[in-house]
């Protein structure tokens, strides 16, 4: 693959724009970038990537992208201890066993579980949530043994993908679990990236990820990714959850399009 200043400029640029809305709303960004790495780079007259090299470098960045995200959210209360270490460890592992085994999958197949989990995340996104914003923070409570199998179940699929599974994490923690709005963004972000451990080690052992791109993308989500969750610290949370409800939305019509096309 050739490396010119258009190809890396593009890689940039999806890595900046996907980092930043990351930080906001507290995913890892593949949501937005799968579809970006996926179709961008042949409408610039690049070479296309696979669907198992955009999972590949996907799960790289997304393992930086939640460092900034965390890293800004580190104060304030917003991090729920208990929540990370349950659904983290459930989460690893799923991831683990998602990245591995993609390997023996077509890119139809990792196009396909894309679809299905970015599917299932717009429908729980646009689901009324009432009253989880009047919870004060000390006062919140969840089902330990629901929400630890629920982040097995996401790992295994966003392993597959590459993506942290944030973007269905976050409307799980939403509507299942009661959590916060501010408190599921910052709380997903620390999931994310313990799934991204997962996901990016058995990338790795497979041989899935293209290092240059990688390299670029994490460039640009360390710069981009903390900028995003200090604008999130602003922004009316019912905003930040139809942005990703919209986003998550629109990429899941594209998928699918694709996919029956």
């Amino acid at each position: 693959m050739e490396y010119s200043f258009i190809f890396i400029v593009t890689i940039f640029l999806i890595g900046f724009i996907g980092s930043f809305v990351s930080g906001m709303v507290g995913i890892g960004g593949s949501i937005i970038k799968y579809p970006m790495l996926l179709y961008l780079p042949s409408l610039v007259g690049l070479t296309a990537f696979t669907a198992h090299e955009v999972a590949g470098i996907s799960a790289v960045q997304v393992l930086f992208a939640t460092i900034g995200g965390v890293w800004a959210y580190r104060k304030g209360g917003y991090l729920n201890k208990t929540l990370i270490i349950y659904m983290g460890i459930s989460i690893l592992l799923g991831s683990f066993i998602g990245g591995y085994g993609s390997q023996f999958m077509t890119n139809g197949g990792v196009n396909l579980v894309y679809g299905l989990l970015a599917t299932i995340a717009a429908i729980m996104m646009f689901m009324p949530k009432k009253g989880i914003d009047d919870i004060p923070l000390e006062q919140v409570t969840f089902n330990k043994w629901v929400a630890s199998f629920l982040a097995f179940l996401v790992g295994i699929g966003a392993g597959i993908v590459g993506a942290a599974g944030a973007f269905i994490l976050v409307p799980i923690m939403l509507l299942v679990l009661k959590i916060p709005t501010r408190m599921t963004i910052a709380t997903s972000l620390a999931i994310t990236f313990i799934s991204s451990i997962g996901a990016t080690t058995g990338k790795l052992m497979t041989g899935q990820v293209l290092f240059i791109p990688a390299l670029i993308m994490i460039i640009a989500s360390l710069i981009a990714s903390p900028l995003g969750a200090h604008l999130g610290k602003k922004v009316n949370t019912k905003i930040l959850q139809w942005i990703l409800a919209i986003l998550i939305f629109g990429t899941a019509i594209k998928i699918w399009l694709d996919i029956v096309s």
